[in-house]
């Protein structure tokens, strides 16, 4: 039996070694294995995201116009109101009591002025029988004039007794959801004082949000340039979730810029209005508005992580046809459902490391195996959750 030595056995366990491994580059190292894919190509329209409160296009605090005790409440806590419909009512009879004595004092009006006509006509004919002197007819001529003075009076008198027993009737003065009543029967109300309950408008409703003063800037360009609709513009849509939604599923439009940026926090104040028929959205409520940013353009897409951060710039890594890594700088874009759009820096037709690029390093030579982009629903335009940070990023709907 042929036995061998120690040394004959390492030598040949090294050569078998080297007969199973995998084939060597120049320098005698394996090339690593990474995975490339082409950029993908979509057309994507860019969208920009705040967070905003839901507020009422109009909201009125109830308050009664007379003072008395309140005497009945009309309504339910919490129910929807029309215009005009009674909501409580004030104790009416002193001010019942006031309009039948303004009309009387009316009526002694109407009848002093009657007999200060009758008294005119009488010492017309005197005069001109020169029966009476003039300064006595003068005296006539004035106490007929006084007399239609305290007519007119008396009549507003009553106009204001009969306005004051209406506004015993407190009625809504506009339609939308009122609040609780804050005053019980039986309590004591003064007028333009106590708040009686509050009423607020909720179809259509207001989305109130703030932008940065680079965004501002951002759609300011745009305009001149003549690439997307003004934020004035009423026709400029925007898209609302809500904070348990997955999708934007309100639909509503620009209503409102203000005309200066605040001078503490260098944002500006918008408003949008959403359409609320069921009434579901309410006052106070937050949400995601996202505000379109851009006309549809063709772009490339990359997945987010296969951009490194090289210092103070972003780069990619890209192999050659000779399987060589070679490093690329790029100007980024926003993200869609995962994936980055590159502005410059890549073609379609370059092959991007996707997958082990924190071991690639440029010169270096690679097994580069063939890979795919993953798609999101949102980035094939499907739609999707999407929530960067608000006021401060673009995001993209990307289609086919």
């Amino acid at each position: 039996m042929l036995r061998l030595s120690p040394l004959a056995v390492i030598v040949a366990v090294s050569l078998m070694v080297s007969a199973c491994g995998g084939k060597k580059n120049d320098h005698g190292v394996q090339p690593l294995d990474v995975t490339v894919a082409n950029p993908l190509s979509r057309n994507v329209v860019e969208w920009d995201d705040f967070v905003g409160q839901f507020i009422a296009v109009d909201s009125v605090d109830v308050r009664p116009r007379v003072s008395g005790y309140l005497q009945e409440v009309a309504f339910k806590d919490g129910q929807t109101v029309r215009k005009g419909q009674l909501l409580f009512v004030i104790d009416p009879r002193p001010y019942q009591a006031a309009l039948d004595q303004a009309k009387g004092q009316a009526a002694h009006a109407q009848a002093a002025m009657a007999n200060a006509k009758t008294e005119l006509d009488r010492g017309k004919k005197l005069l001109d029988a020169k029966a009476i002197s003039e300064q006595a007819y003068d005296t006539l001529v004035a106490t007929d004039r006084q007399a239609q003075a305290d007519l007119v009076a008396a009549e507003a008198a009553v106009r204001t007794a009969a306005l004051n027993l209406e506004f015993t009737r407190v009625t809504a003065p506009l339609g939308g959801r009122i609040s609780d009543r804050r005053v019980a029967p039986g309590n004591l109300v003064a007028a333009d004082t106590t708040v009686l309950t509050n009423i607020v408008d909720l179809n259509p409703i207001r989305f109130s949000f703030t932008g940065s003063e680079a965004l501002y800037l951002k759609y300011s360009r745009a305009n001149e340039a003549g690439t997307r609709t003004s934020s004035r513009d009423a026709a400029n849509p925007v898209e609302i979730r809500l904070q348990d939604e997955p999708n934007y599923r309100w639909k509503g439009h620009m209503e409102f810029v203000d005309n200066a940026l605040d001078n503490s926090s260098g944002t500006i104040r918008g408003r949008a209005v959403v359409d609320n028929p069921d009434g579901f959205l309410t006052p106070g409520m937050f949400g995601h508005m996202r505000l379109l940013g851009s006309g549809a353009y063709n772009a490339l897409l990359l997945p987010d992580q296969a951009v490194v951060t090289d210092q103070t710039r972003q780069v990619i890594y890209v192999v050659d046809g000779g399987g060589v890594v070679s490093q690329r700088p790029v100007e980024l874009g926003p993200l869609s459902g995962g994936l980055r759009v590159i502005k410059s820096g890549v073609g379609p037709n370059d092959r991007v490391i996707i997958d082990g690029m924190q071991r690639a390093r440029p010169g270096q030579k690679v097994n580069a195996k063939p890979g795919s982009i993953p798609v999101s629903a949102s980035a094939s335009g499907q739609g999707g959750l999407i929530t960067p940070p608000a006021g401060s990023a673009t995001i993209v709907d990307a289609g086919r």
